[in-house]
């Protein structure tokens, strides 16, 4: 077992922590997650390329996968689970995969995690060809099941993405592309589920949302793909509508009930075109709405 790993190192700020008043306690633990965004930070002009090569592999009809065990694989299907209502994509364009499987999510299974056949078995089963995207998500850097996944995928000619929290790390060397924020060590020892965890979730929600962006699904700041399934979403679809045409809200409702979505809405009433002929202006900027509406 090796002990230098920075996960596992004792932080020298709450070595006394349990004998601190609650207060003082928290004061730790909130200056210690103060220094997360920081190390993300640095790391932006890789977590960028990241994102570049996603991107390309998506728009050719690949997915992304991630696949992580414990504390990690929970954050990486967490990540994948909400890009179909954010973005309305299709669920299987981002997919989590965790050791143990879905019954880990909820009830422990740290044994799963040191078997990299396992890793390689749930990519296999799950169809990963060399058209897809991986990113292998392990704080330590060392897991085995992440490690078998990444080989596999490497071996097939796919992008492969490593995450983790320790400088010079396995995954990061088994990678192509090695994303490597460093927090520091945990306020409790070893409990990678705090400052590498939350590291990890910034930087997922940067690669997925970050891909979003430059697939299309985003148009300034507003979540143009959003779908009018409930009160709710519907809401949100006839305020972007307006936000971004100028005209009122009910004049946006009545342009959504007429479209059905966010972007031919807005195609209709710019380019003042029918449902129609908006669609297939839309098909034809494949579905950037700033390239439909040509800026």
């Amino acid at each position: 077992m090796r002990h230098d790993l920075t996960t596992e190192a004792q932080n020298p700020a709450s070595t006394a922590i349990d004998a601190l008043r609650t207060e003082q306690m928290l004061e730790i633990i909130n200056a210690a997650d103060a220094e997360i965004a920081g190390a993300v930070r640095r790391e932006i002009p890789i977590i960028a390329a990241a994102v570049d090569g996603i991107t390309e592999r998506l728009e050719k009809g690949g997915r992304l996968f991630y696949i992580g065990a414990g504390t990690s694989g929970r954050l990486g299907v967490l990540d994948a689970s909400e890009c179909p209502p954010t973005f309305n994509v299709p669920p299987e364009m981002v997919q989590g995969l965790i050791a143990g499987g879905d019954e880990a999510l909820r009830r422990s299974a740290e044994k799963a995690e040191d078997d990299p056949e396992r890793g390689k078995r749930d990519l296999e089963e799950r169809g990963f060809g060399s058209g897809d995207a991986l990113v292998g998500i392990a704080a330590s850097g060392r897991t085995p099941y992440v490690l078998g996944g990444l080989r596999y995928a490497r071996g097939l000619g796919a992008l492969t993405i490593g995450l983790s929290c320790t400088a010079n790390s396995e995954v990061a060397q088994t990678a192509e592309i090695a994303i490597t924020p460093i927090p520091g060590p945990e306020v409790i020892t070893g409990s990678t589920r705090m400052r590498a965890g939350t590291a990890t979730k910034m930087v997922l929600n940067m690669l997925s949302t970050g891909v979003m962006i430059r697939m299309g699904y985003v148009y300034g700041n507003l979540m143009v793909n959003v779908q009018p399934t409930n009160d709710k979403l519907t809401d949100r679809a006839r305020r972007i509508i307006s936000a971004i045409t100028g005209v009122s809200y009910d004049e946006a409702s009545r342009l959504l009930a007429k479209a059905g979505s966010v972007r031919t809405a807005v195609i209709m009433y710019e380019q003042k075109a029918s449902p129609e002929e908006a669609e297939a202006i839309l098909v034809a900027a494949k579905g950037r709405l700033r390239v439909a509406l040509g800026q």
